[in-house]
């Protein structure tokens, strides 16, 4: 797809929050603003030339590695928001986004993304094939207060649940969906934790694909106000997750 003529290196979409997007508190999910950030970020990359079609025409696709949000407040059901994107680095099969969540004029959430190109052929990472020096880089445009991160697992966590891959599981690169990972985690914490939004930070780690009928365990600990999770399969680690209230 050729760049399009409204492409602009610091992309913004705005938002309205809809009912289906929203817990019984009101406020949005936090997997549905996982997906409102990477919709905003598929979106740029859509105008910018580089999107899903234009890489699987060399046999490559985006696939989120890392990524780190910092809440200062949940957007509500009919809020209006604004998600602002760009570029922090891109460099052979690397990138870091940024994202910033805002409701009138005011930021909510931020948000350092983390990417790695896969070759969907043979599933291994690999040097984007398209050009992308017409976007801009912002390399000292960092939008959090931490940056992404490895996440350690401490130990004695203890096993909450498991859970075996379904059809609805899967995306179009035909691997597990990211958010679900999310998903998964979350439906075991205590709900009034979620209610209260007490949620400040969330870090996550995705670290080895899976696939339809694949097996997993779920193991979580929490520390002070850390909480950590660690989903195995086979006793290799897929994903991480740690979040502090």
């Amino acid at each position: 797809m050729p760049i399009h003529p409204n492409f602009k290196s610091i992309h913004e979409k705005e938002w309205l929050i809809n009912f289906s997007q929203c817990a019984p508190n009101g406020a949005l999910n936090y997997t549905d603003l996982c997906n409102l950030l990477q919709l905003t970020a598929s979106e740029h990359s859509d105008l910018g030339g580089i999107s899903f079609a234009d890489m699987q025409e060399k046999d490559q696709a985006w696939v989120l590695s890392k990524m780190r949000i910092e809440i200062d407040a949940l957007p509500k059901w009919n809020d209006t928001i604004v998600i602002k994107t760009w570029i922090v680095s891109l460099e052979n099969a690397r990138s870091v986004r940024a994202l910033e969540v805002y409701k009138n004029g005011v930021k909510l959430i931020s948000c350092e993304t983390f990417w790695v190109v896969l070759n969907t052929r043979i599933r291994r990472p690999e040097s984007l094939h398209l050009p992308h020096d017409h976007c801009e880089k912002f390399p000292q445009m960092l939008p959090t207060v931490e940056r992404v991160k490895r996440i350690r697992i401490p130990v004695d966590t203890v096993k909450l649940g498991s859970h075996k891959v379904v059809f609805s599981d899967l995306d179009i690169v035909n691997h597990v969906n990211n958010v679900k990972y999310l998903e998964w985690c979350l439906d075991l914490i205590y709900p009034k934790l979620l209610l209260k939004q007490t949620i400040k930070s969330l870090d996550l780690n995705f670290l080895n694909e899976l696939f339809l009928e694949d097996e997993v365990a779920l193991f979580s600990i929490t520390i002070e106000n850390t909480t950590t999770f660690s989903i195995l399969k086979e006793g290799r680690s897929c994903f991480s997750l740690e979040f502090t209230t």
